[in-house]
This record gives structure tokens, C-alpha cells and sequence, in this order.
């Protein structure tokens, strides 16, 4: 009983419900933007508080990936992700959920099989391929700067 791709594409359009695009995209700029402002705000709080221009952006960032971390694992982040959509992908609080997320489903494993290395399970090729990349650019860059 062998199925075209073409009859396979007809039958996953008949099965799967049409997705509320305008709900979608209004959520993903509420959620978004929310967390944008959230980081706005914090910025403002830890100037008032004394920090430096040069550190507040550095006490946010941290205080966004605790704080996304913190929601990932008490199983928050996932719910959101649900109702917002790619407005949880705001790139710093979605790297975070995405290094903690596999940490947190293989932590039965134990600490080193199953926590410390699933860590980097999906964060890991992001974190190797812009390194490198970082590296051969900057290269670039000194040798242009040479010529």
C-alpha cells in the first residue's frame, strides 16, 4: 500500500486543523514584546540601583536566563512557549530554555550522563559553529585590516 508524496501531502492537510495565523502572531508580539520590556525595565531598575552603563545590559541578560531557566524547570516556559509561540524565542530566553530543556527531561540519567551531557544537546552545535565562525571572521577582519 505505497502512498505518493503528493497523496501523503493531501492527507496531512485533510488530518491537521488550520492554525490560527492572526492569533498566533498577535501572541508571539504580546509574549515578545513583554519579555523585551521586562528587559527594558530591568535595565532601568539595575541603573537606579547603580549599576554602570557598561554593566546593567550584562546584569540583565543574566537576570533573563535565570529567570528562564528558573521557569523551564518548574514546567512554566513550556506553557507559555504553547500560547506565544516564537514570541518565547526572544534569542536570549530561547537559548536558555534551549540549554536547559534536554537537561531537565534526561536528568534521570544521573548528573553526568544524563544532566551534564544532554546540556548541551541542541545549545551545543550553536555554541561550536558560532565560535568557530566568530574566530574565521575575526581572522578575516585582521587580515583585510592588513592588506
Amino acid at each position: 500500500m505505497g502512498m505518493t508524496p503528493e497523496e501523503y501531502g493531501k492527507l496531512v492537510q485533510r488530518a491537521s486543523p488550520p492554525s490560527p495565523t492572526g492569533k498566533n502572531l498577535v501572541m508571539a508580539f504580546l509574549v515578545g514584546g513583554g519579555i523585551c520590556t521586562l528587559g527594558e525595565g530591568l535595565l532601568l531598575l539595575y541603573q537606579s540601583m547603580g549599576a554602570s552603563e557598561q554593566n546593567a545590559p550584562t546584569l540583565v541578560s543574566v537576570t533573563l536566563v535565570g529567570l528562564s531557566v528558573l521557569l523551564t524547570g518548574l514546567g512554566v516556559y513550556d506553557k507559555l512557549a504553547k500560547v506565544a509561540g516564537a514570541g518565547t524565542l526572544v534569542p536570549i530566553t530561547g537559548f536558555a530554555n534551549a540549554v536547559a530543556s534536554p537537561s531537565i527531561e534526561f536528568k534521570s540519567e544521573g548528573l553526568v550522563l544524563g544532566l551534564a551531557s544532554k546540556m548541551f544537546l541542541i545549545a551545543g552545535p550553536v555554541l561550536v559553529y558560532g565560535t568557530a565562525a566568530s574566530v574565521i571572521y575575526g581572522v578575516l577582519l585582521w587580515l583585510w585590516e592588513r592588506l
